[in-house]
């Protein structure tokens, strides 16, 4: 990790962080990332969900940098099979020349590492897909419970529904091949949008299931009631023969 790069791998890591927004300008980078905050803020960038901001202050004091870098190292960098060593943290928290270039050239191997790894396991969902790499295990179980729960709870309308979506599966395989020819930071993105539609559309289909069995049920209400009625005229009758 302390390799000195070279000028090509230098120009190269400095464009890909000049794509990523970060909340202060970059004009030095050994200052900027010295206090770990920055580097938060790029793996956010791709896995917004494994970093809470909120918990790394920036700083001036040695001390503090390297309690952000121990709490990255912990909370995030765990997550990527990634470490920065005790030694390598000294000397970025002192600004030493050289060293935040090593250790975010290794940060992007390892993000873009887990990016490829994450679109590989591509988890089918009704034809539809879902992109998580973690919990691959705990969605399919998921997945074919709901499955079984939906397709026993169907009517034939919504049996043909179901069908249809399936026939959509080819033309959606199609875009994981698109995903990863694709811009790592531009694919995550879509991949986040997509869940959260997809999320969506579950929850609908579940709300129109709850609807229809709720519309069932007052049938057989208005039927019973009605049936009720009929007894209480005939008995009223058979009074008032006697």
């Amino acid at each position: 990790m302390d390799r000195e790069l070279t000028e090509e791998e230098l120009q190269d890591l400095y464009a890909w962080i000049d794509k990523i927004p970060l909340s202060r300008p970059k004009r030095h980078i050994t200052r900027d990332f010295s206090d770990g905050v920055m580097a938060a803020e790029v793996v956010k960038h791709f896995f917004p969900k494994l970093v809470d901001l909120h918990n790394y202050i920036p700083a001036s004091s040695t001390q503090q940098k390297a309690n952000n870098w121990s709490l990255l190292n912990r909370k995030v960098f765990s997550k990527l099979n990634f470490t920065v060593p005790e030694e390598t943290v000294r000397k970025v928290a002192l600004n030493s020349t050289g060293v935040i270039e090593s250790v975010l050239k290794a940060l992007r191997e390892k993000i873009e590492r887990k990016l490829e790894h994450t679109t590989e396991n591509v988890l089918p969902y009704n034809g539809l897909e879902y992109f998580d790499h973690e919990n691959q295990e705990q969605h399919h179980t998921e997945i074919q419970q709901n499955e079984a729960k939906l397709l026993a709870q169907l009517t034939g309308e919504e049996r043909k529904r179901d069908a249809n979506l399936k026939l959509n599966n080819g033309k959606q395989q199609q875009t994981v091949q698109f995903y990863q020819n694709m811009d790592p930071a531009l694919r995550l993105i879509l991949q986040e949008k997509e869940k959260a539609v997809l999320a969506l559309q579950e929850t609908v289909g579940i709300l129109q299931l709850k609807v229809n069995r709720l519309e069932h049920l007052v049938h057989l209400k208005d039927t019973r009631i009605e049936d009720l009625m009929q007894h209480l005229v005939a008995n009223k009758g058979k009074g008032k023969a006697h």
